[in-house]
């Protein structure tokens, strides 16, 4: 079995003043090339340093680092509430697997006591039969 090695996806950086930034980064860490969020194309991963410098020029390329910069405030409040649904999934993620411990136990208990049903039945003799 052979374990699938998929690319890496491309985060703009922040500058100082908070805006997002393209900034190429070091291909000699990246094994499997990078693939950019813009949109453009997702099947497509860039395997040079020149090969996505091309590509972060492009105008589809600009317009969603535009697009980035002008949504900054919806991706914070987006990110927010992305936040608040992991915490209540986590949340009824724990809830279930203690419900499905106690029918597990419950599950147990009930078959122990079937078998012990089972084992101590006595075979009981004719009781009308009094010579």
């Amino acid at each position: 079995m052979e374990l699938v090695v998929e690319p890496d996806v491309y985060s703009p950086s922040v500058d100082n003043d908070g805006n997002y930034i393209d900034k190429i980064p070091a291909f000699n860490t990246i094994k499997k090339g990078l693939i950019c969020p813009c949109g453009s194309r997702k099947d497509k991963f860039y395997d040079s340093h020149s090969s996505f410098s091309a590509h972060i020029k492009t105008k589809i390329h600009q317009k969603w680092l535009d697009g980035l910069n002008t949504n900054k405030i919806n991706y914070f409040v987006e990110n927010e509430k992305l936040m608040q649904t992991i915490q209540n999934q986590r949340l009824i993620i724990a809830q279930l697997d203690k419900d499905v411990q106690n029918k597990l136990l419950t599950i147990d208990y009930l078959t122990k006591q079937l078998l012990h049903v089972n084992t101590s039945h006595q075979t009981v003799g004719d009781l009308l039969n009094l010579d």
